[in-house]
């Protein structure tokens, strides 16, 4: 598989997760945005990064140091079950003809 193809990924734009590892661990907070090709994700208010940020009055940018949300890898993030509120693991079935994920510990249903 090459850089460039898709690879799929545990979790989706949306989920609840827990960070699992790092200097955020323990915490929880919203998929931002998932990167399937690097095998990333960015999640709400964690992994916080300072960038500097050059003034630009043309554009109205004000200039300073910015706060930013840096990517986690997906492997160090575990998706929160809506049903038990458990961090969990994904298991994959196939319902009705459609591959579904599904909790590991309450067996309901993540995808709605």
């Amino acid at each position: 598989m090459t850089d460039k193809e898709k690879k799929s990924l545990h979790v989706k734009t949306g989920d609840r997760v827990v960070v699992t590892a790092g200097k955020d661990k323990g915490k929880q907070g919203n998929v931002k945005k998932s990167i399937p090709t690097e095998a990333k994700v960015i999640v709400e208010g964690l992994n916080m990064k300072t960038k500097a940020q050059k003034a630009n009055p043309m554009l109205g940018i004000q200039g300073g140091l910015n706060k930013i949300e840096a990517p986690l890898d997906s492997s160090n993030v575990m998706i929160i079950c809506p049903s038990c509120e458990k961090a969990t693991r994904v298991k994959h079935e196939i319902v009705d003809g459609k591959k579904v994920r599904v909790c590991k510990k309450c067996g309901e249903k993540l995808d709605v």
